[in-house]
């Protein structure tokens, strides 16, 4: 049996047993992470056939996979051109932290003025959680990336958790998700992450805990925004990406 056979007949085994649409929602989350976490940098083309061998799936797997991340801008496609990983730049960013910024303060609004105390506990548990996290990023910023990431994010989440709108979360997830390669390439290069990041979500916890909805929205926006300002004076990303070469 070739190569080819061997390959058809494992991808068809495994459409038998997991179903192919199973095999295209792990395929795309897999390659979102791998876009995010930098394995294809911005601008990569994404060829079918290589992507197919790496994840051990069919083409027409990879196609489908690829053409979701497409509805969430992480890859974009060009008649006959194929796939390529969206570009990034200061403009895609500020673009997407202006967006962000409107959608989570209203959801951080809302929480505040009509959280319950179940909600107060889950921005509780989840600040101690990421202040935990902090101190690791602060010590190992490469090593501790991956968890202050994910701490980060339950703490997000826990302050906006008490919004009643589906669209308004559903968009937010979204947008978080989209600033994380942005968010990586930030953290990666500031001089004691931990440290700032911690300055910076203190305030914003001390000041949703009091509910004082203005002003926590105020430190929000000023969090959110602190990446865009930090990239826009390290030159570590093209102004727009009609100035890549």
């Amino acid at each position: 049996m070739s190569t080819g056979e061997m390959f058809q007949r494992r991808t068809e085994t495994e459409s038998e047993s997991d179903g192919p649409r199973s095999l295209i929602e792990s395929t795309y989350e897999q390659l979102s992470l791998d876009i995010v976490h930098g394995k294809y940098g911005p601008g990569d083309k994404l060829r079918l056939q290589p992507l197919s061998e790496n994840y051990g799936v069919s083409v027409g797997t990879v196609r489908e996979s690829l053409s979701l991340l497409v509805s969430d801008g992480l890859v974009l496609t060009q008649s006959q051109k194929g796939f390529r990983v969206a570009p990034m730049s200061l403009v895609d960013f500020e673009d997407l932290t202006k967006a962000r910024v409107l959608l989570e303060a209203s959801a951080l609004r809302d929480s505040i003025v009509s959280g319950k105390d179940d909600w107060e506990g889950r921005v509780v548990q989840a600040y101690h959680r990421l202040s935990l996290a902090e101190k690791r990023l602060e010590a190992n910023p490469i090593a501790g990336f991956e968890i202050w990431e994910q701490r980060n994010q339950e703490f997000h989440d826990a302050l906006v958790s008490a919004s009643s709108s589906r669209w308004v979360q559903k968009f937010r997830v979204i947008l978080y998700k989209q600033a994380e390669r942005y968010r990586r390439l930030s953290t990666a290069s500031r001089v004691s992450p931990g440290v700032l990041a911690h300055a910076e979500h203190e305030k914003i916890f001390e000041l949703a805990i009091a509910r004082d909805a203005d002003a926590a929205v105020e430190a929000l926006s000023i969090h959110i925004w602190s990446a865009v300002e930090f990239l826009k004076g390290s030159g570590l990303i093209l102004e727009s990406p009609d100035k890549e070469g």
